[in-house]
């Protein structure tokens, strides 16, 4: 029988899910929430052998202080909170969770193109301010509320996620604009991207080549009152630039999932900013993927258990 230990298990289970069903595989300890300077202590503490993060980072030093790990499985798709390159060198097998919130993330990715097109959110609050109730007109309306149809819309990554979009997009009738890592036809540069773009959505990894992307120089070559969709990750904006961006008016509407700090720090420049529609980070929370993020937890940890390690990404 292994032991495990599931280190920040509180936002996979919610209120509605668990994680008993390791409880076949060994002894399992389980915590909410694990913070950095807990991490080491409450490994060792579990002696264990397989350990399940969501967004705990496993770094070098967490592997070198506790040579009882043998197996990382993250609860994401996501896998740069842990140093794989030294997991590899060391034996150890880091697996993922592969496309378990497509559908759940292209759906939120909607909602919030939607919202920037149609200023749902804002419109519902005003009336709930009772700002319908005393406006002499029949409708109260502040403008700027966007068609999609003959719309340009630019997808930065093109994985399962952003050809999910690409599919969506084109029932709207919008004018689709692709550029992603592989070369593929029909694929444009970033640059492409930025300047023929109405609406850009982003949906690649943070590395080196994303990281701040979207910045100063970026937004520059952008159309005046452009609309930037981000469900991917925070670390991909430049929150300083889309700040400038938003206040010069060169960005039209700022919507994302995702901040560069999360939870965000109280003076975040953009989060209370009025062309902008924040949620937390919660696109991949749908119960149905969760319920897939953890069914396929179980068969990463039963298939190394096995012998035959699953979704293997070092």
């Amino acid at each position: 029988m292994k032991k495990i230990i599931v280190l920040d298990g509180a936002c996979a289970a919610q209120k509605d899910l668990n994680f008993d069903f390791l409880k076949k595989f060994g002894e399992v300890t389980f915590y909410e929430r694990t913070s950095s300077e807990e991490v080491i202590k409450r490994i060792l503490n579990a002696d264990a052998e397989i350990v399940i993060t969501n967004k705990v980072k496993i770094t070098k030093e967490v592997i070198e202080s506790c040579p009882c790990i043998k197996y990382i499985t993250v609860l994401a798709t996501g896998y740069n909170i842990i140093d794989t390159e030294y997991a590899r060198k060391n034996g150890i097998n880091v697996s993922n969770v592969p496309a378990y919130s497509t559908d759940s993330v292209v759906q939120h990715t909607f909602a919030l193109i939607l919202d920037a097109a149609c200023k749902v959110s804002q419109h519902n609050s005003a009336v709930k301010k009772g700002e319908w109730a005393s406006n002499p007109d029949f409708c109260l309306c502040f403008g700027n509320l966007t068609e999609l149809k003959g719309k340009t819309l630019g997808i930065i990554g093109y994985g399962d996620i952003g050809k999910k979009i690409a599919l969506i997009a084109k029932a709207f009738g919008m004018i689709i604009l692709i550029n992603t890592r592989t070369q593929i036809s029909g694929c444009v540069s970033k640059e492409t991207i930025y300047r023929k773009s109405d609406i850009i959505t982003l949906h690649c990894p943070l590395n080196q080549q994303t990281e701040r992307m979207i910045n100063k120089d970026a937004i520059s070559l952008m159309k005046q009152g452009v609309i930037i969709i981000n469900t991917a990750r925070g670390g991909i904006i430049d929150e300083n630039a889309v700040a400038e961006g938003l206040e010069s008016g060169k960005i039209g509407f700022f919507a994302a999932d995702v901040l560069n700090n999360e939870p965000p720090e109280i003076n975040n420049p953009i989060i209370n900013h009025k062309n902008t529609v924040i949620t937390s980070h919660i696109a991949w929370a749908t119960l149905e993927a969760r319920k897939r993020l953890l069914q396929v937890t179980e068969k990463n940890i039963s298939s190394y258990i096995n012998g035959n390690p699953l979704n293997v990404i070092n």
